[in-house]
C-alpha cells in the first residue's frame, strides 16, 4: 500500500507569548519570556508563585457567554485555536466532505479548574447541605471533551478522540493524525493539544515533586535549559492546533502549504514514573524511530526543537541521546528549547513545539534558548553543540525534529520538512 503524503495547511495558537500564531512566533524570535506572577489564584503561600499564563484573550470574539460558562479553560483555548486553524486553512466548510475530516487532540490533565472548583464547593457545603454537583461537572472536566466540542463546532464526522500521554500527549495526537491521513482514513484532521493546569493542584503538585522552578525573584529568567543553575520547569498553558491534510486534497483546493510532515516516532523509557532514563535510551530510540519512519538520515535534519524542560536530569539525558543518534552531525545542528520562553505547556507542549518547528522550516530561522550565561555551564553538557543561546539564528532549515517526553516514560517525536512537489 502506498502511503499518502501529509502537509500542514493551517495553524492557530493561544499561548503565553500571544493569542495568535504571528504574535507567538514574533516574541519567540525576540527571545521574550511569557513568565509572570500567577494571577489565576492567590499563590502567595506556594513555593512557586509564577507561571506562563495566557494573557488578555478575548473569548467573546470566538465564544458566546453561555458557551464560556460550560467550558473549562483548557477547552476554551482549544476551541479558539481550532477556529484560528480552520480559518487559516481556508477550508470551505460548505463543500468539503465533513465525513472525511477528523479531530485528534492531545491533553495531559484536562479540566483542572473545573475539578477543583466542584470539589471545593462540595468540601464547603456537602456535609451540611449534601452534594450539589453541577450537571456540567463531568462533561466540562473530562480530557476528551475538547475534541468533541471541536467536531461539533464544525460538523466534522471523521475520527475523533484525545490522546493522553502526559507531556507527550499532543505529539502523539499529531502522530496519530498523520498516520490516519497517510493510511487513507481521513482527508484532513484538526490536531494539536490544549492544557490549563495553572491551578492550585497543578502548581502545588508539581512543586511538591521539586519539578518546577522556585526562582520567584526572576520569573522571566527561571526557565534556563542546559544551564548549570537550572532548577526545574516553568508551568505554561494554552492550545495550538494544526490542520494536517492529504497532499492531493490540499492541492485540489489550492491550499497554502506550510510544510510537509515527514515522519513520527514513539518509544518508552520503561525506567521511572517521572525521571527520564539517565543515558537517554528512550529518547535515542524515539528519534531513531522517527527518522526511520520518514526514510531520512540524521544528516537530513537541520534543527531539533528539544524537550529541554530545564530540569537537572532531563536536559543531560536528552543531550546524550542527540549525540548518540546524530554523531558528528550533532555539531552541525541548531538545537533550541522554546520552553525557555513559553514555559512547559504539558499536554500541549508537543503542539506548540511542532508549530515552532514548522515555522523554522518555513522561514529558515531558529528560535533561541534564552536565559543562558557564559559562566553558567554544566560540566556534563557538551557546549560544542549549538543550543542557539539567547539569539535566534538564520540558517537553511530543510527539516526539523521535535521531541516531547512525558511522565511514565512516554516519548514521541515528529519530523517536518520543506514541502517540494
Amino acid at each position: 500500500m502506498e502511503l499518502k503524503r501529509v502537509v500542514v495547511t493551517g495553524m492557530g495558537a493561544v499561548t503565553p507569548l500571544g493569542n495568535t500564531v504571528e504574535e507567538t512566533w514574533r516574541k519567540a524570535l525576540a527571545g521574550i519570556s511569557g513568565a509572570a506572577p500567577i494571577t489565576h489564584f492567590d499563590a502567595s503561600a506556594f513555593k512557586t508563585k509564577f507561571a506562563c499564563e495566557v494573557k488578555d484573550l478575548d473569548l467573546s470574539a470566538y465564544l458566546d457567554r453561555k458557551e464560556v460558562r460550560k467550558l473549562d479553560p483548557y477547552c476554551q483555548f482549544a476551541l479558539v485555536a481550532s477556529q484560528m486553524a480552520v480559518d487559516d486553512s481556508k477550508i470551505d466548510l460548505e463543500t468539503v466532505d465533513k465525513n472525511r475530516i477528523g479531530v485528534v487532540m492531545g491533553v495531559g490533565l484536562g479540566g483542572m479548574r473545573t475539578f477543583e472548583e466542584e470539589e471545593w464547593n462540595y468540601a464547603r457545603t456537602g456535609a451540611e447541605l449534601g452534594p450539589k454537583y453541577s450537571p456540567f461537572f463531568v462533561p466540562k472536566m473530562i480530557a476528551d471533551i475538547c475534541a468533541g466540542h471541536i467536531s461539533m463546532r464544525f460538523g466534522f464526522h471523521g475520527p475523533n478522540y484525545v490522546t493522553c500521554s502526559a507531556c507527550a500527549s499532543s505529539t502523539n495526537a499529531i502522530s496519530d493524525a498523520f498516520n490516519l491521513i497517510r493510511l487513507g482514513k481521513a482527508d484532513a484532521i484538526v490536531t494539536g493539544g490544549a492544557e490549563a493546569a495553572i491551578e492550585p493542584g497543578g502548581v502545588g503538585g508539581f512543586s511538591s515533586m521539586h519539578a518546577v522552578s522556585a526562582r520567584n525573584d526572576d520569573p522571566q529568567g527561571a526557565s534556563r535549559p542546559f544551564s548549570a543553575s537550572r532548577d526545574g520547569f516553568v508551568m505554561g498553558e494554552g492550545s495550538v492546533c494544526l490542520i494536517l491534510e492529504e497532499l492531493e486534497h490540499a492541492k485540489a483546493r489550492g491550499a497554502h502549504i506550510y510544510a510537509e510532515m515527514a515522519g513520527a516516532g514513539m518509544s518508552a523509557d520503561a525506567y521511572h514514573i517521572t525521571a527520564s532514563h539517565p543515558e537517554g535510551l528512550g529518547a535515542k530510540l524515539v528519534m531513531e524511530n522517527a527518522l526511520s519512519d520518514a526514510g531520512m538520515k540524521p544528516e537530513d535534519i537541520d534543527y531539533i526543537n528539544v524537550h529541554g524542560t530545564s530540569t537537572p536530569v532531563g536536559d543531560i539525558s536528552e543531550v546524550k541521546a542527540i549525540l548518540a543518534v546524530f554523531g558528528e552531525h550533532a555539531y552541525k545542528l541548531n538545537i533550541s528549547s522554546t520552553k525557555s520562553m513559553t514555559g512547559h505547556l504539558l499536554g500541549a507542549a508537543g503542539a506548540i513545539e511542532a508549530m515552532f518547528s514548522i515555522l523554522a522550516v518555513q522561514n529558515d530561522i531558529v528560535p533561541p534558548t534564552i536565559n543562558h550565561a557564559e559562566d553558567d555551564k554544566d560540566p556534563e553538557i557538551d557546549y560544542n553543540l549549538n543550543f542557539t543561546f539567547n539569539v535566534a539564528q538564520k540558517r537553511c532549515v530543510r527539516a526539523a525534529l521535535s521531541n516531547t517526553f512525558g511522565f511514565g516514560g512516554h516519548n514521541a517525536c515528529a519530523i517536518f520538512k520543506k514541502f517540494t512537489d
